[in-house]
């Protein structure tokens, strides 16, 4: 049997609301009244459901979250499947441009890495930028979460993102950066897809995604 000290560690080992002295209409509050700290928390809440309820898969192994802060391994998600390693970011769509009219959807999300970092481009030039390069991750989840409040993503290959029309950059440079905001339908239209194995055994098969 614990003892009471024991039991105490336990529970806030296991009870973040418990450790922080808060109640559930507290937490509620808190994240309710600060935008910022929702956002963030979507997103890491949003990534460890897309990993249970898509990659927690026997087809899928070694899989791996790199350090939010690793500017060389970009993703959130990387893993093997059939063979081969691939790489996934994960987006959240940003909630003040939802729009549902007749029940189609249409909203925007952020398509760019958290911080700015030096990209190196096929002509050798160099930009300090935000923007993902074409290929820098292989699949784009982005979380439709916002919505309706179901926990559901949709998939899109990396190659078949829109690309940047930033003046700032070189006619070639906006050919190679994936646009930092992008819209999207649901239902979904192509190029997106609700299942991220037809877009993986596309880009190793070459076969076309349904």
């Amino acid at each position: 049997m614990l003892t009471t000290n024991e039991a105490i560690y336990k529970l806030k080992r296991e009870n973040i609301l418990y450790r922080w002295g808060l109640t559930t209409e507290e937490l509620t509050n808190i994240v309710d009244a600060n935008p910022s700290l929702r956002g963030m928390m979507m997103g890491y809440v949003a990534e460890y459901k897309l990993r249970k309820m898509y990659f927690e898969d026997q087809r899928i192994s070694a899989l791996v979250k790199d350090d939010d802060h690793d500017r060389k391994n970009k993703g959130d998600i990387r893993f093997n499947y059939r063979g081969r390693s691939f790489r996934l970011e994960c987006k959240s769509l940003q909630t003040n441009t939802i729009k549902n009219i007749n029940h189609i959807f249409n909203a925007t999300y952020q398509c760019d890495a958290s911080d700015s970092r030096i990209v190196r481009f096929s002509d050798g030039s160099e930009v300090k930028t935000t923007c993902l390069l074409v290929g820098e991750v292989d699949i784009v989840a982005i979380n439709l979460f916002a919505l309706d409040e179901t926990w559901r993503f949709a998939f899109v290959l990396n190659q078949n993102l829109p690309r940047s029309r930033h003046k700032k950059y070189s006619m070639l440079q906006q050919r190679e950066l994936i646009a930092s905001s992008i819209k999207i339908a649901y239902p979904l239209l192509p190029p997106y897809s609700d299942s991220p194995f037809e877009l993986l055994d596309h880009l190793i098969d070459g076969s076309s995604p349904q």
